[in-house]
């Protein structure tokens, strides 16, 4: 990171570069996948063709001398080569992460398959299973290959934020002369200069002049915040108009986005190690075959003799792992993420969003969120004598010569009717005060309540009071030393969070708001949309605490929506973290699904997509499992005396046909109509 040590910068290039290569990574891996299911496709009809199995399936011969010997090193190439992914991968499930899922459920099929088949070929009798082999491995390359092209790459929050930093910064030496230095060359106690409209370097302390600060993406707070000598400052926020001498305070792990960038890292690891619905069946399904296969092996070697053994118990553990599971799961995902992105949502992380259907808790931040983020005008109180028309033109005049977020939002108000822009001459921005300016021969002031008081200059306190009690910022219109009246405004709350709120409150999920923007404000807008809980003036390391909290009370599934970088710990430590697509890279990065039309109302869409989605998934599983866990039996032989017994050729006959059927079942996943936008707005 640019503003730490040189150690701690080599550091974090490292993190860099190895996040940095998440993206390219998943597309390798997908071309992997792609390129192994098509060459096991390819090597899988000659052994289709050569397998007795599927000869004496559909009842023709054809076998030469040595075939045999070709069919077992096609199998063996199919088994090596497309089965890598899985070998792999189930190693990992096993010794890395102590738990079998998927990997392991088909490495268990096909390494049964394969050892068995190849004794079948050069030291006991028997009936091969190469086909099975071959079709299973290229069925679940086709399911893995399908699932991984509907997901996105890895999440590349930390390179974000360690990108936000300015590269340089400008030292002062004793004479007060200025040198451009790199960043991590700076150590504390050290001077240096930060002009209007740069980033702050480093936390530090001002030392010497005023200006207002942009924090917003960091701390939440939807106001510019006025600074001056003795207050501190954070990395990464944006200085206005003024020019500030900054002592640096802290560097390298210290700063206050180094620490936002641990508790990001640090609550990725953690969720990275949920396991998805597929993997959850699939490891009892794996422990439902192994411990089937053993005793089927145990009962027959009493019962008949060894050979006849290994068969069944290699048939049970081949049927245990399903053909269908591998592939109906990765295609409800492609088709559950067509259709979210269709509805404007963007699935980052698919296990995340396969729990967004238990959803208790939603936890929104305000700014950008439930609000416009940008402000608005509420009120325009004009003193006697004085129309709101000629009390807006005047603000609306002068106001269009700045670009501080309360202008512009005087400014969106003029532009809306039909007043026409006054002569402005004079302009003079006064930091952390208002603005000075001539307007058609007149000195004109828009000021603060605080500089109302310096200049003691009488006002309504009591209609002040009352506007600053809900919330909102209000400004002083002044003409030539005389009050003109008070304009009130607010960050102006979305129309469609009132929507969301109460569709929430409607299916008993609690909505909670946590924000860095001052009490007052908070709880005005909690108020306003009918929020269960505020939560105001906390800092992002606290937001990532308060997720904590809200999930170890009562054992919560909490969903976080936030649009900002003082949102990316707690989008990451939430159960499912949902990013407005008009925020900030960090937070869309951070975040498992992002809401690319910045609507609120898409919260209600994951949720009943993921609803569906399960659904979908449940009628699949018993599909396909659902056979298995009959077949697995019959396979074993338990209704061998009455003649009943799951052959090889059966087992393949019928693994396709619930491979069919889930497939099909898997294009029809639907949601309910109402939940689509045009059915909201309605």
């Amino acid at each position: 990171m640019e503003n730490h040590d040189s150690k701690s910068h080599n550091h974090d290039s490292e993190n860099q570069h190895e996040h940095g290569g998440h993206a390219n990574h998943h597309a390798h891996m997908i071309e992997d996948f792609r390129k192994r299911f098509w060459v096991s496709l390819i090597i899988s009809v000659p052994i289709s063709i050569l397998a007795p199995m599927l000869q004496h399936l559909f009842n023709y011969e054809f076998s030469f001398i040595g075939s045999n010997i070709l069919l077992f090193a096609l199998a063996s190439f199919v088994f090596f080569y497309g089965g890598q992914p899985f070998l792999s991968g189930a190693r990992k499930e096993v010794f890395k992460d102590h738990t079998p899922g998927m990997m392991t459920l088909i490495s268990l099929a096909i390494i049964a398959s394969y050892v068995y088949s190849s004794l079948t070929t050069f030291f006991i009798t028997g009936s091969d299973f190469y086909f099975e082999l071959a079709t299973l491995i290229v069925v679940m390359l086709l399911g893995h290959w399908i699932e991984m092209r509907s997901q996105m790459g890895a999440s590349k929050a930390l390179e974000e934020l360690i990108e936000l930093m300015p590269n340089e910064a400008h030292k002062l030496d004793e004479d007060g002369n200025t040198t451009d230095v790199a960043v991590e060359e700076l150590q504390p106690e050290d001077y240096i200069l930060v002009k209007s409209g740069e980033k702050i370097p480093l936390d530090g302390e001002i030392l010497k002049g005023e200006s207002t600060l942009d924090e917003s993406m960091l701390t939440g707070e939807s106001v510019p915040v006025d600074k001056k000598s003795g207050d501190d400052v954070i990395g990464g926020s944006i200085n206005g108009n003024g020019v500030l001498t900054v002592q640096v305070k802290k560097v390298g792990s210290q700063t206050y986005l180094a620490q936002v960038v641990e508790l990001v890292k640090n609550a990725q690891a953690t969720k990275s190690r949920t396991q998805g619905f597929a993997d959850l069946a699939a490891k009892w399904l794996f422990y439902i075959a192994v411990v089937t296969g053993l005793l089927t092996l145990t009962y027959w070697m009493t019962a008949a003799d060894f050979e006849f053994a290994l068969e069944r118990m290699v048939t049970v553990l081949i049927i245990a792992c399903p053909h269908a599971l591998g592939l109906a799961m990765p295609l409800v995902s492609s088709v559950s993420t067509s259709i979210a992105a269709r509805e404007g949502l963007l699935i980052r992380n698919r296990t995340q969003f396969e729990s967004a259907r238990a959803i208790d808790k939603v936890v929104f931040d305000k700014t950008g969120t439930l609000t416009e983020g940008k402000f608005g005008v509420d009120a325009i109180l004009p003193t006697e004598g004085v129309t709101k028309e000629e009390l807006l033109q005047l603000a609306y005049s002068l106001e269009s010569q700045s670009d501080h977020p309360i202008a512009k939002g005087i400014v969106r108000k003029g532009e809306e009717g039909t007043l026409s822009k006054l002569s402005v001459t004079d302009y003079e921005n006064l930091t952390g005060r208002g603005l000075n300016a001539t307007v058609e021969g007149a000195q004109v002031s828009i000021i603060s309540p605080g500089t109302m008081k310096e200049r003691d200059l009488s006002f309504d306190n009591d209609t002040f009071n009352q506007l600053s009690d809900e919330g909102k910022t209000v400004v002083f219109v002044i003409k030539e030393n005389t009050l003109q009246g008070m304009i009130a405004l607010s960050d102006m709350i979305r129309p469609s969070a009132f929507q969301t709120i109460q569709m929430l409150n409607e299916r008993g999920i609690e909505s909670i708001m946590i924000t860095g923007d001052n009490e007052q404000v908070a709880t005005n807008v909690g108020k306003e949309l009918g929020l269960t809980h505020v939560f105001a003036e906390v800092l992002p390391d606290e937001k990532s605490k308060k997720i904590q909290q809200l999930k170890e009370n009562g054992n919560k599934k909490i969903a976080m929506v936030g649009d900002g970088i003082n949102d990316a710990p707690a989008l990451a430590e939430a159960d499912i973290g949902i990013a407005i697509g008009a925020g900030t890279d960090v937070a869309i990065e951070t975040a498992d699904i992002v809401l690319v039309d910045s609507d609120p109302r898409d919260v209600i869409n994951i949720i009943n997509l993921s609803k569906a989605t399960y659904k979908k998934n449940i009628q699949n599983l018993i599909w396909a499992a659902g056979y298995n866990i009959i077949a697995i039996p019959l396979a074993a032989g338990v209704l061998i005396n009455q003649g009943i017994v799951v052959t090889p050729a059966i087992g393949a006959a019928v693994m396709s046909l619930s491979t069919i059927i889930v497939a099909v079942n898997a294009r029809l996943l639907k949601v309910k109509d109402e939940t689509t936008k045009e059915a909201q707005k309605s």
